[in-house]
């Protein structure tokens, strides 16, 4: 009696700590894969709210079965591999190293999924602005503006698409219903570029720009720092070179304690990254994602990837792959401790 007993109280502890976690599933181009287009990534808080960042090429439509309730989208950068100027041909289509897209339409992917799912645009005013645009356009409804607010705090779902009318260095709180604890979500430095692909401007604009070979630029490039409710700190590097701000900004003021990194010659290399990692933001954990390259196959580390070079290469932080539909969750001090 007393064993079982105790068993139960036990069993009553542990229930309610395994529902602090923050669920995060990469939706790639290939299920159980770490593939060569993977960007876009989902976030669950423990109090409901769910987030979708950079949503890439990676689904097949607004309509994608994996993405469910959407309350807030978040866009590091407006590039093609970004803000959707593909999408995903069907589940699986093509191969792991290049999967097989097709034109995402006038509008992009971003707005798509926000205008469907009536979401909360997390991101620069800029790049707010322009989403915003889009998603009036889909929707012919009134102008996208900024998000309702109580005490500094917009609760969601929002009622219809909004945004958060925020610059570089800002934050952004959101909040469940019935729930006492808000996400709280910083723009940060990354450094990059931010001009938008020809295909997403208007008929005028292409043919003003496009024989110069320019486009235009849409605010700064960003990444995110987002406190979850149980503590969890995640830092989401955007494409980015390294830079002063991992150490000071994100590890010595957030102390973040998960780094979700981009990698590819474009984002970061072998060598930054893991100097990224183990000198300047110094994470509990790390999820390698936006690789440009296959990095698994059979949901298998090819030995010879870049991601390989660089887990090599990390001092503390534990490495995770972003396997496409599975779902890893992460405790308060950046432990991954299912999923994993």
């Amino acid at each position: 009696m007393k064993t079982a007993s105790a068993a139960l109280a036990i069993a009553l502890v542990t229930v309610p700590a395994l529902a602090q976690n923050v669920k995060i599933t990469p939706l790639g181009s290939h299920e159980g894969e770490l593939c060569a287009n993977d960007r876009a990534t989902l976030f669950e808080d423990p109090t409901g709210v769910r987030i979708l960042y950079d949503v890439g090429h990676n689904l097949t439509g607004a309509d994608d079965p994996r993405l469910g309730d959407i309350h807030l989208v978040l866009l590091s950068h407006v590039h093609g591999d970004h803000i959707g100027d593909q999408k995903l041909k069907a589940p699986g289509a093509g191969t792991c190293a290049n999967s097989g897209r097709v034109p995402a339409g006038p509008h992009s992917m971003t707005a798509e999924v926000a205008a469907a799912k009536n979401a909360a645009l997390v991101m620069t005013t800029d790049m707010g602005s322009f989403i915003g645009a889009k998603i009036r356009t889909i929707t012919g409804g009134k102008p996208i503006t900024p998000c309702p607010q109580s005490a500094g705090v917009t609760n969601v779902p929002v009622a219809t698409s909004c945004r958060s009318n925020t610059h570089l260095g800002g934050a952004f709180i959101a909040r469940a219903p019935n729930a006492s604890q808000s996400v709280e979500i910083t723009i940060v430095y990354a450094s990059h570029a931010n001009n938008v692909p020809l295909s997403l401007l208007s008929e005028a604009q292409r043919a003003n720009l496009g024989p110069d070979g320019a486009s235009l630029v849409i605010g700064p490039p960003t990444g995110y720092v987002v406190k979850f409710t149980n503590g969890l700190t995640a830092y989401l590097s955007g494409d980015t070179g390294i830079h002063s701000e991992m150490k000071t900004v994100v590890n010595e003021y957030h102390k973040a304690n998960l780094a979700v990194l981009n990698l590819g010659p474009s984002a970061g290399t072998v060598m930054s990254g893991a100097y990224a990692m183990n000198e300047l933001v110094r994470p509990a954990s790390v999820i390698l994602t936006h690789p440009n390259e296959a990095v698994t196959e059979g949901g298998v580390l090819r030995p010879a990837s870049r991601a390989a070079a660089l887990i090599k290469q990390l001092k503390s932080a534990t490495p995770h792959l972003a396997i496409s539909g599975r779902t890893m969750e992460f405790d308060g001090t950046g432990k991954c401790v299912a999923g994993c």
